[in-house]
C-alpha cells in the first residue's frame, strides 16, 4: 500500500500552455484536441456536438482535478475541521459554464473553441442538467457548496445520485405531462466513480441483545437485507481560488449482483432480482408517496444516503485517529431539512452498537455534531413516518428513538412538572390516532443548533411549529437568511449586466464581495448609465423572447413588461392569484379601463405528479393563454405563456429578462425563497407579500422600490381564527365575481364548465391560502406596476437600486454566518 507523502502530489505544470493545466486559449485548445483523441477516441471529421462538449468538459475537468488533489492533500495534512452538508437534493445546474466562470477562463475558452470552429454557446447548451433537486431546497444546497469552496472551507456535500432526476415536463393540450429525466443518457464527465468507497446499508431484520466481553449490555442489529452504496464524486471549485471540494453522491447496488445458482437452474429473472430491487432505491428523485410502497421507498432512500455518509465520515476520522472520540471536532454535520434527520439515530447506532460508546458519551458527541436547518412552516411538510412502516424498515433505529424520547421527555417533565400536554406536543412520537415518528422533533433534539432561513421564518418557527422547543432551548435557535451565488446567477447568467457592473465599478471584485454593488447607487441618477442598463435588459428580453417562441410558439414583444412567476406550482405560492389578475387585466383592456403598460405574463414551474390542484392551475394558465393570445383586440398589449420544463438552465435565461418578480405567497407560508433574490439581483422589481425573505428584501432595497400588497401574518391568522368566509369577498367585489364566473363558465376550457369547477369551488368554499382575500389589493398594486413601467426613467432607477442593494443576499454572507455561529470552522487556503 502506498504511504501518504508529499511525493505523491504531481509536480507543477510545465507552463501556462500545458494541455492539462494551462489556462490560456492555446492550452485549452490543445486540451480539447487531446481529450477528443485520447479520452473519446474521436477525430474532428466524425465528432458530434456531444463529442465536442465532452472534450471541452474533460479539458476543464483536468484543471479542476489538479486543484482537487492539492485541496485534499492540504486537508489531509492539516487534519482540517470539515463541514458535511447532508441534503436529499442538490440542484446543481450545468457544470461547464459555472466552472469556466470560477476558473476565470470563459474568454479563453471562447477563443479556443472559435479557433477550432466550435460554438461555445452551443456546447454550453449541449450539457444535460443534473436533475438532482426539486426546487429551492436543492438550489440552495448548490449555492452553499459554491460559497463554501469560494470561502475556502473544507467541505463534503453528501446526497443521492438519482439515475432519473426530477421529471422533464411537457405541456399537452394545456396539461402537464411528466417525462423521465434521463440526465445520464450521454454520460456525465464531471463525476469520478469511487467503487472502492462502498458501504453496506441494512434494512429490516431484528435486534439481538446481550453483554459484551466486559459485561456491558449491548445490542446488535441483524438486517434482513443489505444494499451496497457506491460513491460518485464531483469536484466543486470555488470562485478565483484553488479550493476544490467534494460533492459525494451515493448510488445503490446489490450486495450480490448476480445469482449464479438461479441462472444455472434456468431462473434468469431470479438471477438479477436482487440487482434490480436494490438499484431501484436510487432510481428516481422523490417517488410518489401517496401509497405505502412510495413512503417506504422514500424512507429507505433517506436512510441509505445518511448511513453511507456517516460511515464515510467514520472511515475518514479513523484514517488518522485511533478512536471516534474527536468525531464532533472533526465534522460539523448540517441537516438540510428533515430528510436526513434519521442521521441522529444512525450516528447513535454507529457509536453505541458498533464502536462501543456508552450512551451518554455517544449522545454528547451526536448533539455536538449536528445542526438542523428547518425550511418550512407547513406542519404537513414536517416529515412523519407511520410507526409500523418505520419499525419494518429500521427496527433498531426505532428502539434508539424510543430511548432518546424517554430520556428527553424526562428532561421536559423535570422542567415542567405535570404538563402532560407539553409532553404530548414535544414527544418524538405522535400518539394521536395512528402513531408516527416526528422527524423534525428528532432533528431538534439531536442537534446543538437549529436555524430558520429568513428573519420572519425564524421568528414564526419559534412561535408556531417548534414553539415548545424554542421555550426549552432558546439559545439553540438562530436565523440564517438564505443567499444565492452571484457567480452563476449574474456573472454567468447575465453576462451583459456583469460586464456593465465591472466596467462601472472598475473591477470584478463585486462577484466575491457583493456589498460592493452599493457603489452603483450613485449611478442610478446618471442618464447614460440608466440607458446602458435599459439596453442590457432589452437585449436579455430579446434573447428570451426567442426562447419563448421556440418552446411555446407564443411571440411576445420584448419592449413589453415581462411579468415573471417562476417556482414550484403550489396553492400556497398562488399562481392562481396571478392568473385571476391576468383575466381581470384582460377584461379591463376590453373596456379600456385605465392606461397600463403592454405586458407579457410568464409562468414556469413543475407540479408534483400527484398534486391534482397544482396541475389544474397549470391547465388554467394555459387555458387563459390560449384565449388571451388569440384575442385580436388585446394581444398587442397582453400575452401569456407557460414555459415548460423549468430548470436551472431555463432560469439562467429567464431571470435576466424579468422586469417584475412575482413573490405572492400567502404571508407566513414561504420560509424564505431564493428566486426572489435572484430576480432582484438581476434588476427585476418585486410585487410581493410580507412573506419569507421578501420582508428583508424590501428593507434592503427600500419600500419605495417594492410593490407591497396583501394581508400580513397577524391579519392572516386573525381572519382564519374568526372564521374566514371567502364567498363574502366575492359578494362585495363585482370584478372578482365576474373573473371567477369567466373561469367557471368554460371561457378558458373551450366551453367545458366542469374542468375548472374543483378549482373555483375550492376557492369559494375554503380558499386555505386567502387568494380571494388578497385579490383586490393585488389587482390594485398591479395597476401601480403598470403605471410605473410607463415611466422608463423611474422604473430603471428602481431596478438599478434593487441590484445595488442586494449584497446582503449573497450565499457567501450566509455561509460566513453558518461558519461563525454554528459550525466553528475557518478557511484553509490552498496554495499552488
Amino acid at each position: 500500500m502506498l504511504k501518504p507523502s508529499d511525493s505523491l502530489v504531481p509536480s507543477a505544470p510545465d507552463g501556462p500552455d500545458d494541455a492539462r493545466t494551462g489556462l490560456t486559449a492555446d492550452a485549452i485548445k490543445k486540451g480539447i484536441r487531446d481529450n477528443l483523441f485520447y479520452a473519446l477516441g474521436r477525430f474532428p471529421a466524425v465528432a458530434t456536438r456531444n463529442d465536442a462538449y465532452l472534450a471541452l468538459a474533460y479539458t476543464v475537468r483536468d484543471r479542476l482535478l489538479r486543484r482537487w488533489v492539492d485541496t485534499l492533500h492540504t486537508y489531509y495534512r492539516k487534519q482540517s475541521r470539515t463541514v458535511a452538508y447532508l441534503s436529499a437534493e442538490f440542484l446543481l445546474g450545468p457544470h461547464l459554464g459555472n466552472n469556466l466562470v470560477n476558473l476565470g477562463v470563459m474568454a479563453a475558452a471562447r477563443e479556443a473553441t472559435r479557433a477550432l470552429d466550435l460554438d461555445l454557446d452551443a456546447l454550453l447548451e449541449q450539457e444535460e442538467e443534473p436533475g438532482l433537486g426539486n426546487g429551492g431546497l436543492g438550489r440552495l444546497a448548490a449555492c452553499y457548496l459554491d460559497s463554501l469552496a469560494t470561502l475556502q472551507i473544507p467541505t463534503l456535500g453528501y446526497g443521492i445520485r438519482y439515475e432519473f432526476g426530477i421529471f422533464d415536463q411537457a405541456i399537452r393540450d394545456g396539461a402537464q405531462v411528466e417525462i423521465t429525466d434521463k440526465w445520464l443518457r450521454l454520460g456525465n464527465p464531471w463525476e469520478i466513480p469511487r467503487p472502492e468507497i462502498a458501504y453496506d446499508v441494512g434494512f429490516g431484520g431484528r435486534s439481538l441483545s446481550g453483554t459484551d466481553e466486559r459485561g456491558r449490555y449491548r445490542v446488535r442489529w441483524v438486517p434482513g437485507r443489505l444494499i451496497k452504496g457506491i460513491a460518485y464524486d464531483t469536484p466543486i471549485l470555488g470562485f478565483e481560488v484553488r479550493t476544490t471540494n467534494i460533492l459525494r453522491l451515493w448510488k445503490a447496488e446489490a450486495h450480490e449482483s448476480f445469482d449464479l445458482d438461479a441462472f444455472n437452474t434456468g431462473d434468469y429473472w431470479g438471477a438479477v432480482n436482487d440487482k434490480v430491487a436494490s438499484e431501484n432505491l436510487t432510481k428516481v428523485l422523490y417517488p410518489r408517496d401517496e401509497d405505502l410502497a412510495g413512503k417506504r421507498l422514500r424512507l429507505e432512500q433517506q436512510y441509505f444516503f445518511v448511513s453511507c455518509s456517516l460511515q464515510d465520515m467514520v472511515r475518514l476520522q479513523l484514517q488518522t485517529n485511533p478512536t471516534l472520540d474527536g468525531f464532533a471536532r472533526k465534522f460539523a454535520v448540517q441537516l438540510n431539512d428533515t430528510h436526513p434527520s434519521i442521521a441522529v439515530a444512525e450516528l447513535m447506532r454507529l457509536l453505541v452498537d458498533v464502536h462501543g460508546f456508552e450512551w451518554d458519551t455517544a449522545w454528547d458527541v451526536t448533539r455536538q455534531t449536528f445542526g438542523y436547518t428547518n425550511h418550512t412552516l407547513l406542519p404537513e411538510a414536517l416529515e412523519c413516518w407511520p410507526l409500523p412502516l418505520f419499525a419494518s424498515v429500521l427496527p433498531r433505529h426505532l428502539e434508539i428513538i424510543f430511548e432518546i424520547n424517554q430520556r428527553f421527555l424526562a428532561e421536559v417533565a423535570a422542567r415542567w412538572p405535570g404538563d402532560d400536554d407539553r409532553l404530548r406536543r414535544m414527544s418524538l412520537i405522535d400518539e394521536t390516532g395512528e402513531r408516527f415518528v416526528r422527524m423534525a422533533h428528532l432533528a431538534v433534539v439531536g442537534s446543538h443548533a437549529v436555524n430558520g432561513v429568513a428573519k420572519m421564518h425564524s421568528e414564526l418557527l419559534g412561535k408556531s411549529v417548534l414553539r415548545d422547543f424554542h421555550e426549552m432551548w432558546p439559545d439553540r435557535f438562530s436565523n440564517k437568511t438564505n443567499g444565492v451565488t452571484p457567480r452563476r446567477f449574474v456573472v454567468l447568467a447575465n453576462q451583459r449586466l456583469a460586464q456593465l457592473v465591472t466596467t462601472t465599478l472598475g473591477d470584478g471584485r463585486w462577484a466575491r464581495e457583493l456589498d460592493r454593488l452599493r457603489a452603483l447607487e450613485k449611478h442610478a441618477t446618471d442618464a447614460g448609465f440608466r440607458q446602458a442598463f435599459r439596453q442590457v435588459k432589452l437585449a436579455n428580453k430579446q434573447d428570451f423572447a426567442r426562447v419563448i417562441a421556440e418552446r411555446t410558439g407564443v411571440r411576445v414583444d420584448p419592449s413589453s413588461l415581462f411579468d415573471v412567476q417562476i417556482k414550484r406550482i403550489h396553492e400556497y405560492k398562488r399562481q392562481h392569484l396571478n392568473v385571476l389578475h391576468v383575466i381581470a387585466l384582460w377584461r379591463r383592456m376590453h373596456e379600456n379601463v385605465g392606461k397600463t403598460a403592454p405586458r407579457t405574463v410568464l409562468f414556469a414551474g413543475k407540479a408534483a405528479p400527484g398534486y391534482r390542484m397544482a396541475k389544474l392551475i397549470i391547465r388554467l394558465i394555459n387555458g387563459v393563454a390560449e384565449v388571451v393570445n388569440a384575442d385580436t383586440r388585446t394581444r398587442d398589449r397582453l400575452r401569456v405563456a407557460f414555459v415548460p420544463a423549468y430548470n436551472v438552465k431555463l432560469a439562467q435565461q429567464m431571470i435576466p429578462a424579468a422586469d417584475l418578480s412575482e413573490q405572492i405567497s400567502t404571508a407566513g407560508m414561504e420560509a424564505s425563497g431564493t428566486g426572489n433574490m435572484k430576480l432582484s439581483m438581476n434588476g427585476a422589481l418585486t410585487i410581493g407579500t410580507l412573506d419569507g425573505a421578501n420582508v428583508e428584501i424590501r428593507q434592503e432595497v427600500g419600500a419605495e422600490n417594492f410593490f407591497l400588497f396583501g394581508l400580513p401574518v397577524a391579519e392572516v391568522q386573525r381572519l382564519k381564527a374568526e372564521g374566514y368566509r371567502p364567498a363574502a369577498f366575492v359578494e362585495r367585489d363585482e370584478e372578482l365575481a365576474e373573473v371567477l364566473e369567466l373561469v367557471a363558465s368554460g371561457t378558458f376550457s373551450r366551453g367545458d364548465r366542469e374542468l375548472f369547477r374543483p378549482l373555483v369551488d375550492e376557492l369559494c368554499a375554503h380558499d386555505p391560502y386567502l387568494v380571494l382575500a388578497d385579490f383586490r389589493d393585488y389587482v390594485d398594486r398591479q395597476a401601480d406596476v403598470g403605471k410605473a413601467f410607463l415611466d422608463a426613467d423611474r422604473w430603471t432607477k428602481m431596478a438599478i437600486l434593487n441590484v445595488a442593494r442586494m449584497g446582503y443576499f449573497s450565499s457567501d454572507r450566509a455561509i460566513a454566518e453558518y461558519c461563525k455561529d454554528i459550525w466553528n470552522v475557518a478557511p484553509v487556503p490552498i496554495g499552488g
